[in-house]
């Protein structure tokens, strides 16, 4: 849908109740693109792995034990399409005493082997599952269990637990739960993405009256102007109607629902704070803002020589790409208050997508 696949794998731990902290682990050459995916996520720097998966998840256990959790979850950034449900299901099996839990999926096609091209004989499926991620374990005997087996290259980690005795729990796996390994799985996972969200639109709009000053703030960008605008926050009516249209999407109210007037401690704020409070509740959610338009309404101050300034401004706080961002402006030909230089308006559009 548009995202990093690491950046939907994400999303679904951050929204995890049980999950206290993420730890992402990749390729050194991979450093600028995972700061991109991840960029609006509160998570620690990402830790360069190793030669193998093996030694990538060791280091990645490793740079947890200042948390010392009772329990770990290891997962293929790969499977981006994970449910809710089965890291819950997952969590449960740890909390009531496994100490290694799969999740599986019985083989169900005809199983055949080939040998140099040619079609050889049949395999029998019975008893045979696929292994899925992610895979839970009590934290410090995975982790034991890589120290003492490094050298044993394990294709997963329930197979170490595995090796070191855990008692090992299987719960069902998810057939959406795929590993985006080939590149037709790029456009499976999309069409799956795309059934398992929902798009919502919200619209937003905001009036501030001109007031003696010498600038107005606009989509967080001060423009120089014969006046300001009068207002208890700092009036900016782009971000205003912005932070209203993502509400209006999540149906959470409005802006003086979670920013009265009547509280002293936002005189003169930075609207900027009540868009990332939006855009916060969004994440909180596990969705994802796909796009903003912005429509100011007014006569003067003339919007065009900062449009670029306003779309980088809005794109900064919400930490989506520039593309997504939309500012228009247009005039009411001469009627009404903006027409006779009263005041101004704007008017916002805000599209995401929330899990469905």
């Amino acid at each position: 849908m548009g995202e990093p696949i690491l950046r939907h794998s994400i999303e679904r731990f951050a929204g995890a109740p049980l999950v206290s902290k993420l730890q992402v682990v990749i390729r050194e050459a991979h450093t600028a693109l995972c700061s991109q995916a991840a960029a609006d996520f509160d998570l620690p720097p990402a830790i360069v792995g190793g030669t193998t998966r093996q030694c990538s998840v060791r280091r990645g256990l490793a740079a947890i034990e200042d948390v010392n959790p009772d329990f770990v979850l290891i997962h293929d950034a790969a499977r981006p399409l994970v449910s809710p449900a089965l890291i819950e299901v997952v969590i449960a099996k740890l909390i009531a005493g496994a100490e290694a839990v799969v999740p599986l999926l019985p083989v169900t096609d005809s199983l055949r082997r080939i040998s140099s091209g040619e079609v050889g004989e049949a395999v029998p499926r019975e008893g045979l599952c696929r292994a899925q991620t992610p895979q839970g374990f009590d934290y410090k005997k995975i982790r034991s269990a890589h120290e003492r087996f490094a050298g044993a290259n394990a294709t997963d980690d329930i197979a170490l637990a595995e090796r070191a005795g855990m008692r090992i729990a299987a719960v069902p796996g998810e057939e959406a739960n795929i590993k985006v390994t080939a590149p037709g799985d790029f456009a499976f996972a999309e069409r799956l993405l795309a059934g398992a969200s929902e798009v919502r639109t919200g619209n937003g709009f905001d009036v501030h009256r001109f007031r003696a000053g010498d600038h107005v703030w606009l989509c967080g960008v001060p423009i120089p102007h014969d006046r300001g605008l009068e207002g208890h926050s700092d009036a900016d009516a782009g971000l205003h109607a912005l932070t209203d249209a993502m509400l209006g999407a999540l149906a959470a109210g409005d802006i003086g629902q979670h920013f009265p007037p009547s509280e002293e401690r936002w005189r003169g704020a930075a609207s900027r704070v009540f868009l990332q409070h939006a855009a916060e509740l969004v994440k909180q959610r596990g969705g994802a803002i796909l796009h903003c338009d912005i429509t100011i309404i007014c006569e003067w101050p003339k919007i065009g020589p900062h449009r670029e300034a306003m779309r980088v401004s809005v794109a900064e706080v919400l930490g989506i790409d520039i593309s997504r961002v939309s500012v228009k402006a247009t005039t009411t030909e001469g009627l009404g208050f903006t027409g006779r230089g009263e005041g101004l308006a704007a008017q916002a559009v805000a599209t995401i997508r929330l899990p469905a």
